[in-house]
């Protein structure tokens, strides 16, 4: 392999880290959201059930006063029945007394109902207070390893910059250039090899003279159909092409 090639490719092997670390960086904002969220909807289904018991708990009062204003009608009935001569409102006083009971009767079984339903919202209530602390911590232990992955990336993304640098500096600067254009436009790829006449970067294949360029190794040969930086592609040089350097 060419001098200049096997360089490029050193520097490419280096870019490529560079690429996947800040990719992976830029995932870190993304997922702490995500972990930020799920708070947000274990705290939501806490205030609904908060909401809902709340309701429950109205529905109740009401109907609690409701049965107090009937008793209260009831005691009142009562008073004004003692206290009349005359039969007909004596019967029909009575007959007030006998439909306020009732619904007295109708309201606390529909009490008795809410009072079960409050339980129960009660329950649920408990476990979304429960499922909201187990899910805060274990929030916070992932948020804490992202800060620390973090960290761990900016060191690695550091150390890439930097042997990149030292590696690119020993390349002619019209060629880094071009490079460098190249591996922008070709999504991570400027180099590749060739194998059975065929570039493997764009899978196509070359005509007959890119491939006799490449193999003599007398000039730096680009694919027709890609632009992509070719070189020779032969088992010695497969470790060095999938990045050991």
């Amino acid at each position: 392999m060419r001098p200049d090639v096997e360089l490029l490719l050193r520097v490419q092997h280096h870019d490529q880290k560079i690429k996947a670390l800040e990719k992976e960086m830029a995932g870190i904002p993304l997922e702490e959201e995500d972990l930020r969220d799920r708070l947000v909807q274990e705290q939501k289904k806490i205030d609904d059930a908060k909401a809902s018991l709340q309701r429950v708990e109205m529905d109740i009062k009401n109907f609690e006063l409701d049965v107090q204003t009937r008793r209260n009608n009831i005691a009142k009935l009562k008073e004004q029945q003692y206290a009349t001569r005359k039969n007909e409102e004596f019967q029909k006083l009575g007959l007030d007394i006998e439909r306020n009971v009732k619904e007295v009767a109708g309201l606390e079984e529909r009490e008795m109902v809410l009072l079960e339903a409050s339980e129960e919202q009660s329950k649920l209530l408990a476990a979304a207070k429960v499922a909201y602390a187990e899910s805060a911590e274990g929030v916070k232990t992932e948020i804490e390893d992202l800060e620390t992955l973090s960290g761990q990336l900016k060191t690695d993304l550091a150390a890439e910059h930097e042997s990149r640098i030292g590696l690119a500096g020993k390349v002619e600067e019209g060629l880094l250039e071009i490079y460098d254009r190249v591996f922008k436009g070709k999504h991570g790829q400027a180099i590749v090899g060739l194998v059975d006449e065929v570039c493997q970067g764009c899978h196509m294949k070359v005509i007959k003279s890119t491939m006799i360029a490449v193999k003599s190794e007398e000039s730096i040969t680009t694919c027709e159909n890609c632009g992509r930086f070719l070189y020779w592609w032969t088992d010695e040089k497969v470790g060095k092409n999938r990045g050991e350097y």
